[in-house]
């Protein structure tokens, strides 16, 4: 009876804390406090991660009660007391079959929309410039990114954290705001093409529904489709070294008007020389 007791009094303290955090549960592009779900989606990916996180949800859910069930049934009529002879039964062909066909059943229902998701994820759009969709180079390195435009003219910039927090601005969260934001347009699909300058990084941003790993040498590609307006933040997700939980990523998602805007001034603020080629640990922008 003290479990059951105890049991009720952790309910109510749970159902307090989901009541009292309200919207706070799930970060608008950044991490929030008391946070027990996924950060609010801002493009399909996203929605549709979400939503086979849910469903997977549902069916483990169930899972759960009917073993529970089981138990009790199990506890309750076939104790010593309720059940002085216990059944000799060694085997139930019709039990053995469907233990083992329903859960073949279940991982199948489960694969077809986990199929779909990973397609879906690294299936890259068409991109097309006419159409304003946007290709960017994100480097690792020890330990910041730095950041091309291929498509939009001949400039490369660092983004480092914002050490100090008296620096930060009003809308920066400590130790995710950064002194240059990734911008990208809303609605337009992003192509992100990674790589690393000197170990193994990861380019993910919650948000987006992206993640994946930027390794010297290779490229790896990813994409999203950001369909609000604001700033959201990623990490680095691979143990990168002594400052790996010291390189965020911040991406500003903008109208079409205010990228154009952006693009011509950084244009003349990170220009840089081709002829002087950037070598691992070097940039270029400071």
């Amino acid at each position: 009876m003290l479990v059951f007791k105890r049991l009720a009094a952790l309910a109510v303290t749970i159902g307090a804390i989901l009541a009292g955090s309200g919207g706070a549960l799930a970060g608008d592009g950044q991490p929030s406090p008391w946070q027990l779900n996924f950060q609010q989606s801002a493009t399909p990916v996203m929605d549709n991660v979400i939503s086979f996180h849910t469903f997977v949800l549902y069916i483990i859910v169930a899972i759960t009660l009917f073993v529970l069930a089981l138990l009790i049934t199990i506890m309750v009529r076939f104790n010593a007391r309720a059940n002085p002879t216990p059944s000799r039964t060694t085997h139930n062909t019709l039990l053995e079959v469907a233990w083992t066909l329903l859960p073949v059943v279940i991982l199948v229902i489960i694969a077809i929309p986990s199929f779909r998701l990973l397609f879906y994820q690294l299936t890259i759009p068409a991109m097309s410039a006419e159409q304003g969709d946007v290709t960017i180079k994100a480097t690792g390195k020890q330990w910041f990114w730095t950041y091309s435009y291929p498509d939009h003219g001949n400039f490369e910039f660092d983004s480092l954290l914002v050490r100090d927090p008296q620096n930060l601005r009003p809308d920066q969260p400590r130790l995710l705001g950064v002194d240059n934001e990734v911008v990208v347009p809303v609605n337009k699909n992003i192509r992100v093409i990674t790589t690393g300058a000197d170990v193994i990084h990861a380019f993910a941003v919650p948000s987006f529904g992206i993640k994946v790993d930027s390794i010297p040498g290779r490229l790896n590609e990813t994409w999203f489709k950001a369909t609000r307006e604001g700033v959201y933040y990623g990490q680095c997700s691979e143990l990168c070294g002594k400052d790996h939980a010291y390189m965020p990523i911040a991406v500003r998602v903008v109208s079409e008007e205010q990228f154009k805007t952006w693009v011509e001034e950084a244009r003349k603020k990170f220009a840089r020389d081709d002829a002087a080629p950037i070598t691992v640990g070097q940039s270029t922008a400071r």
